[in-house]
């Protein structure tokens, strides 16, 4: 069964003079609600990953009841172009909970081992360099 998760947008862009790689989540809509509320407090957690093991994480600031949270926020990696082909990125949007613990409300990857929308994302990330290059994902449920 397909649940309607929400989509996220964001860019990426990536440096290979400086080895800079630039994830920049913009916005997302029609999240899925989390709370009693009918709302959640989204935030995003990026995680750089290499051959199946987590190297670094960062997260956007948490938006306070709203499914259709506006960041802008810009995380930078830095990954050295001998190894971007081994990096994936892995994004999850999750609902910040002051009690109990923060829970997924779905996950999208880009990179080398993404499927469709994903490789294809990076891919065009790597032939136009120094570009920003922002497109839509669907949210799916963690496997």
């Amino acid at each position: 069964d397909n649940v309607d998760l929400g989509d996220l947008m964001f860019s990426l862009c990536y440096l290979p003079t400086a080895g800079r790689l630039t994830i920049t989540i913009i916005k997302a809509r029609n999240l899925k609600a989390m709370d009693i509320t009918g709302a959640s407090d989204p935030y995003v957690k990026v995680s750089l990953m290499c051959e199946g093991r987590r190297i670094k994480k960062r997260k956007t600031s948490t938006k306070r009841n709203t499914l259709n949270p506006v960041y802008n926020e810009a995380i930078v990696f830095d990954v050295p172009p001998e190894n971007i082909d081994q990096i994936n990125l892995s994004i999850a949007v999750m609902d910040y909970d002051r009690v109990g613990h923060n829970e997924v409300i779905g996950v999208c990857q880009v990179g080398n081992d993404a499927e469709s929308l994903g490789r294809d994302h990076w891919n065009e990330m790597l032939s136009y360099p120094r570009k920003p290059i922002a497109h839509w994902h669907p949210l799916v449920e963690v496997r």
